[in-house]
């Protein structure tokens, strides 16, 4: 079973998309056992399993990696798109394009303060596009 969700990011940043997941399985699914591969369509955006509770996690998060991967490094080539790009390039290949969560008794098995983000790493608008799919 696959579902193409589409999420509209409005800036630079995690954002969280565990409630749509969850609906879309409830939607879609009605075994009780099975794997949820999530998989982003872009090149400057990834996903996260991450804390859900404390928004000064996904801060220092969003911070440390601006920090490790600076915009308007003079070694950056690729910069048609604008200072944020080569940099949102970087971000998403030391981070995950696709995550597999276990469904068990027809819910995601997340831990207690985990959540699916999304990992926007541009500054600009966009929507994102996630595959979902659904296995046993």
């Amino acid at each position: 079973m696959i579902e193409q969700l589409t999420f509209f990011v409005s800036r630079q940043g995690l954002h969280s998309i565990t409630t749509t997941v969850n609906e879309t399985i409830s939607r879609l699914f009605n075994k009780q056992n099975g794997l949820c591969t999530l998989f982003i369509q872009h090149t400057s955006a990834s996903l996260l399993i991450q804390e859900n509770y404390d928004d000064s996690a996904r801060k220092d998060l969003e911070h440390w990696l601006n920090r490790l991967v600076p915009e308007h490094d003079p070694i950056y080539t690729h910069t048609l798109e604008g200072s944020d790009d080569m940099p949102a390039h970087i971000k998403a290949s030391l981070t995950a394009s696709s995550l597999s969560i276990p469904i068990i008794n027809g819910k995601l098995a997340l831990g207690t303060w985990q959540g699916i983000y999304l990992w926007e790493h541009r500054h600009a608008p966009s929507n994102r596009n996630v595959i979902l799919h659904i296995g046993s």
